[in-house]
């Protein structure tokens, strides 16, 4: 019986918090804004124009600006000022071997998404990676879990589920149809995941392994 799992990217696979923050606070000086890097955590994860509308007031057009500036730090530096959660690369094997087919399913730019995915090593368990378009498509994270599952062939939704650490994660997998377990070892805030109505929670890497290979054994959370 074959079994779906998505996974999101940062803070669930990769702990991409040096990165981030960093090319943010470039982005933000742009407009004379300067900001510590550990009050832009909240970056992590959610479509980056719409975290520049939310968190600073920008209009959209300055949003737009604010991502082109980030850009042009994260494209070779920002990129790699990141690290693998430890303890993911057994997970992803040990979850392949139990005859689950992966996907990515992430917000970030898909261009960007191989990149870090084959530097870290990453790529060679997931049957489908999907990202967001350089020019502002498909960062929704509902559509991005909809182009996985089209691309994985995932008909019974009910054999699919979506692993992430923010809200947006537990949101897009349930407007597909498909349940999610969130994680907090990612960027999540407190009662984040439970108030979005996560499936399960799993507090570890430990704890997310189990919960995947019971769902591979039975589809059951």
């Amino acid at each position: 019986m074959s079994v779906y799992i998505l996974f999101d990217l940062d803070g669930t696979l990769t702990d991409p918090k040096e990165g981030i923050t960093r090319c943010v606070q470039y982005a933000l000086s742009k407009f004379g804004i300067q900001t510590e890097c550990e009050a832009l955590t909240r970056f992590i994860g959610p479509p980056l124009a719409e975290s520049f509308e939310r968190f600073y007031g920008l209009s959209r057009a300055e949003s737009e600006r604010a991502v082109a500036y980030y850009r042009e730090r994260f494209t070779d530096t920002g990129i790699f000022e990141n690290r693998v959660i430890d303890g993911i690369p057994a997970l992803l094997d040990t979850i392949s071997d139990a005859g689950a087919k992966l996907a990515l399913a992430t917000s970030k730019p898909q261009v960007f998404a191989e990149r870090i995915l084959n530097k870290y090593g990453l790529s060679k368990p997931f049957s489908v990676i999907v990202g967001s378009e350089l020019d502002g498509r498909r960062t929704d994270k509902a559509e991005v879990v909809a182009a996985a599952l089209q691309m994985l062939g995932a008909e019974d939704k009910r054999k699919a589920l979506m692993v992430g650490d923010r809200r947006h994660d537990i949101i897009g997998a349930h407007k597909n149809g498909i349940r999610a377990c969130g994680v907090t070892f990612g960027y999540s805030e407190p009662g984040e995941l439970e108030s979005c109505g996560a499936d399960r929670i799993a507090d570890s890497v430990e704890t997310l392994r189990d919960v995947l290979i019971g769902f591979c054994r039975t589809t059951e959370l």
